[in-house]
Order: C-alpha cells, then sequence, then structure tokens
C-alpha cells in the first residue's frame, strides 16, 4: 500500500478524474463533471508558501484510485492571531476497498505535514459516526464557537457537518472564537 502524493497546483485530467470518480461513488451529491473541475481547478493560482501546497493523499490499485485525503492550506483567525491549519477534507475510501485501513492511510498522511511537516494543526468536520476514527487516531473536538467573517450572515457555522475536529488533541488550541474566513470545507 503506498500512498502517493497529487500536487492539486499541476493536476492533469488523467490524475485528477479517477479521484472524480471515487468522490462521486462516495459523495453522489455532484455530478462527474463537478467533481472533477473542481479537483482540477479549485488550486490552480495558489501562490502561498511552498511547503504548504495544496495536495491529495491517495492511495491507487492500477488506474482506480481506492482511497483519498485532501490537504490544503487555511488561515483561520483565532485570540492568539492567525494560524494556518491544514483542512483535511475529502476523507474517502472505495466501498469495495474498505476494512483495509486506506483511509486510515490517507489520513496519516495529512496529519504527517502536522506532525513533521510545515502545519501546527489540522482542523476538520466529521461526524458523529465518522468521529471515534478520528478520536483514534489522535484527533479531538473541537469546541469553540466557529464562524466565517466573510459571509452574508457571519455567525452562521460554515460547517455543515455536527462535529468539527482538529489533530493534534494533544497540543495547545486558541481558546474562544475561531473565524475560518471563508466557507468550510
Amino acid at each position: 500500500m503506498r500512498i502517493k502524493i497529487l500536487d492539486r497546483r499541476h493536476l492533469s485530467e488523467a490524475e485528477a478524474r479517477p479521484v472524480a470518480e471515487l468522490l462521486v461513488k462516495v459523495f453522489p451529491r455532484r455530478s462527474l463533471d463537478e467533481r472533477l473541475s473542481k479537483f482540477m481547478n479549485d488550486w490552480r493560482d495558489y501562490s502561498g508558501p511552498e511547503a504548504e501546497h495544496p495536495r491529495s493523499m491517495i492511495i491507487r490499485d492500477g488506474d482506480r484510485v481506492l482511497a483519498h485525503a485532501a490537504a490544503a492550506p487555511r488561515a483561520i483567525g483565532t485570540s492568539e492571531g492567525e494560524l494556518t491549519v491544514v483542512a483535511l477534507s475529502q476523507v474517502a475510501t472505495d466501498p469495495e476497498a474498505r476494512g483495509r485501513k486506506l483511509g486510515q492511510a490517507v489520513v496519516r498522511a495529512v496529519f504527517e505535514l502536522v506532525d513533521h511537516g510545515p502545519f501546527p494543526h489540522s482542523l476538520f468536520q466529521t461526524s458523529h459516526q465518522v468521529r471515534p476514527f478520528y478520536d483514534k487516531l489522535g484527533a479531538g473536538l473541537v469546541t469553540n464557537r466557529i464562524v466565517n467573517s466573510l459571509a452574508d450572515d457571519p455567525n452562521q457555522n460554515p460547517f455543515w457537518d455536527e462535529v468539527v475536529m482538529r489533530y493534534p488533541i494533544a497540543k495547545h488550541w486558541p481558546e474562544g472564537e475561531i473565524d475560518l474566513r471563508g466557507p468550510g470545507w
């Protein structure tokens, strides 16, 4: 089981299509064309620090992507000032490949960007049902109020899932309100 890292700034359609196919299979609310376009184009204009560039961790079986986790920089506002976290999103495992710890492997690869890389924390949302998966990996619940100061209704939580988590739980996290300064992920 080898993890491949895709640089989200420079994706060809041949690299992006198998990921988009997996995401549509696991999260069918968007069409393949929408997923493919978004996956290929969201980060083309990234101009931040090289070490923080957006990427995807994938596990393949031939041409098929079996597991995926996206990692992207997000500068958030905290009571202690601006903090750039790695936004974990689009964690997906092909239903036919579940039970092989592939999801765990791609999430751990993202968390390595915290453990040995440029980010102090990872921030993400999930469901109550999936929370134990992340708890076992060393993540924990975020109890801060989450806002988006750039939204029409800045007081509305920009995350849509019921659980917000951070990694690692054992590391200091700012108290008070967290401003995502943009939509949830």
